[in-house]
Parts: structure tokens; sequence; C-alpha cells
């Protein structure tokens, strides 16, 4: 997490609409939809609703009845990895769809209908990291942000950022902003001068058996404590707490193997 973080409030700030081109909204594809609940509810406090019928055995998870995220469950044919994929905001999802393929990315899902809540499509970009694009209707996305249990930041971890950082600004409007260090191949993503999200390139280092993807980290009061529960609950931990500039980071897997993200925010 080496880029601005996004200038949610610590005290739980609402959103009633998202610009395109943010991250609105953050989905988990589990095998096990009971277990992945009641795993997300102990470390993150969420209560869970039933979503969209068109999505499956899908739940939507609240905070103080506000909507922060989904866990859908896979169905057993389908080989896709189980791991949270962000949702980028849209005016007209069908047309985003269409511009991530003339840029060179490919829609493996939708663009569909999810009831009245919304119209949204699955797809990756050109280095095969997989995202969704949601246009909002009754639903716009995360209810509220800065508090623990909710999307903080969205980053993609790639081979280079040069290429990739071009699909994102061709198809979302994204602005540049280059990292501090010519040493490092880093580039936070703005909307309107806005930090919204970062790519980061990695080269070699870049897991052979994940490849390009993205990550989401969530807010928490103490990582240290989540990062223990975490481990008594089934998880484990890939990187343990430590220090950033952004504030106290760790990074964890779920027990079916989802990789997230913990941010302590600096107060």
């Amino acid at each position: 997490m080496t880029g601005a973080r996004g200038s949610a409030g610590h005290n739980g700030e609402a959103h009633a609409r998202y610009a395109p081109g943010t991250p609105c909204w953050v989905s988990l594809m589990a095998h096990g939809l009971t277990a992945a609940q009641e795993f997300y509810g102990a470390l993150f406090g969420w209560e869970f609703v039933p979503g969209p019928p068109q999505l499956g055995p899908y739940a939507r998870a609240l905070l103080d009845g506000r909507e922060v995220a989904g866990i859908g469950q896979l169905a057993p044919d389908r080989l896709l990895a189980v791991a949270w994929t962000p949702y980028l905001a849209s005016d007209d999802v069908d047309s985003t769809a269409e511009t991530v393929r003339l840029c060179g990315g490919t829609i493996g899902v939708g663009p569909l209908e999810a009831a009245d809540f919304g119209r949204l499509a699955l797809g990756s970009d050109p280095s095969g990291a997989v995202f969704g694009i949601w246009q909002g209707a009754a639903h716009r996305g995360t209810g509220i942000t800065g508090v623990h249990g909710t999307p903080a930041w969205n980053e993609l971890v790639t081979y280079e950022t040069a290429g990739v950082a071009k699909f994102y600004e061709t198809v979302f409007g994204h602005e540049r902003q280059a990292p501090d260090s010519a040493d490092l191949d880093y580039v936070t993503l703005c909307l309107d001068g806005r930090p919204v999200a970062g790519l980061h390139g990695v080269g070699t280092a870049l897991p052979r058996d994940r490849g390009p993807h993205w990550t989401t980290y969530f807010e928490v009061t103490d990582a240290d404590a989540s990062v223990a529960l975490v481990a008594e609950s089934g998880g484990r931990v890939l990187t343990p707490p430590h220090d950033s500039a952004h504030g106290r980071v760790a990074t964890v897997r779920d027990p079916e193997g989802a990789h997230f993200a913990l941010v302590e925010g600096s107060r």
C-alpha cells in the first residue's frame, strides 16, 4: 500500500453516489457461503441480508444497517478463483464494457441486471486482473467507509504499470499520479485530483500462482488484534502487521484462500 489512501473520514462517511471510475463495491466469491459469513462476521462485525436473486446465492454485508460488501457462492462448475473483486462505478455499464474490449480487456460476465439494484459486468484488464463494473440503481455501492470493517483502498499488483495504467485511464477516465521515488513502479489513479486506487508493478516478484490481481484493504481499529482473530478463525497471516506511511498494515487470507489486507488508519 504505497500510494495515497482515499479521503474517507474515520468516524464513518456515508455515500450517496460514486463518480464514474471510483471503486464503489467489493465482492467475494466463495465456495462456502455460510462459512464465509461466519468468518467475516466475526472479523468485521458484519451482519448479512440476501442479495439479488440473479446473482445466485449472494449475501450483502451490513454495518449499522448500511451495505459495505457482498459475498456470493461459486457454482461448483465455475473454475474461478476465490477472491475479493473491486467494482468500479459507471453511468453506462454496456458502454464501459465495450470500451474494455476495445482497449484489450475482456468481459467474462454480463452486462446483466441485478434486479432493481443495478446493472453489472465482470471483466479483466489486459494483464488478466479481474475487476467489476457497477451501474447503480437502487443500490449505489458501499454505503459507509472510514470505520472498522469497511473497504479503505484497492490496489492492483501487476508486472508493470505503464501499459495497464493506460488501460484504466482510457476506460475509466483516471488520471495518473507518479510515485515520489523513481525506483518504485507505483502509480496512483486519481479522479479530479483525488486518489481512488493504486497500481503496483512488482515484476518477477509477482506470485506465479496468482498472476496480476486486485487487493482490497479493509479498515480496522486494531491491526494486531484483527490479525490474531484471522489466525484463530482458520485464516492465515501472509505479512504480519507493520507500520507504513498510511497506518499499520497486514496482508492475510481467509480459510478458503482469498487474499485481502488490513489497515489500521493513522490517527
